[in-house]
């Protein structure tokens, strides 16, 4: 059973030993800090870190996290996460989380009837539960932006914040994989795992955004949904 879930970003700038003297992303990281020790008052049995990657798969959790995002599932030949489960391990670390972890990634292209499937699944969860999903908004909404700028980021990633802010599954079930891959909205399908997992356990969050903000043309958000 799901007892908890926090959504954080995943930027490289997140491993301290990346952002350089003038931290750039301090106030982003102390945002996850604060979102990842509040899920883990649930005091779950196992964390389940859920983020984008080229393909769906279960990875090793002997895998050290990978900054440069360069890593290969369990039992493959590359010797690092990829950068949202790397993510995912350091803020568990940082966190003080030392009890089981499991690391699932799912295609950043999966679609609706995929990341239903996998929801169900983690809903069906024989253990009490605290979902780590890393991913993040749309990247085109700026001239700085990976993606330059596109208008239709704004509108999406508006729908994003309030069905994170409200709790609300459905807001986030609701969104084009198409147009996600167009404003390159990296969490969509990680975001879509956790919504229909919520939704297959009749769960209804107590939800709280931490953080919602483009530093640097990528919308970034970190919230809480407590079950």
């Amino acid at each position: 059973m799901i007892r908890a879930a926090a959504v954080c970003p995943q930027p490289p700038l997140l491993f301290r030993e990346l952002a350089g003297s003038q931290d750039a992303a301090e106030e982003l990281r102390a945002a996850c800090h604060r979102a990842v020790s509040q899920v883990l008052t649930a005091t779950p049995d196992v964390v389940v870190v859920i983020g984008g990657d080229e393909r769906t798969a279960v990875w090793d959790v002997a895998l050290a996290p990978a900054p440069g995002g360069f890593g290969g599932p369990a039992g493959g030949r590359r010797d690092g996460l990829p950068l949202s489960l790397g993510v995912g391990r350091r803020l568990l670390e940082e966190a003080g989380w030392t009890g089981p972890v499991e690391l699932r990634a799912v295609a950043w292209d999966a679609d609706s009837a995929e990341v239903v499937r996998l929801g169900a699944g983690l809903a069906a969860h024989e253990d009490d539960v605290v979902l780590l999903v890393l991913g993040e908004g749309s990247a085109r909404r700026g001239d700085k932006a990976p993606g330059y700028v596109d208008d239709r980021a704004f509108g999406y990633d508006a729908e994003t914040r309030r069905a994170l802010a409200d709790g609300h599954p459905e807001g986030l079930l609701r969104q084009d994989p198409r147009l996600a891959h167009e404003l390159m909205a990296g969490g969509r399908a990680a975001f879509q795992v956790m919504a229909a997992a919520v939704r297959a356990q009749g769960a209804s969050p107590r939800a709280e955004v931490h953080y919602s903000d483009d530093p640097f043309g990528v919308m970034y958000a970190v919230a809480t949904w407590l079950l």
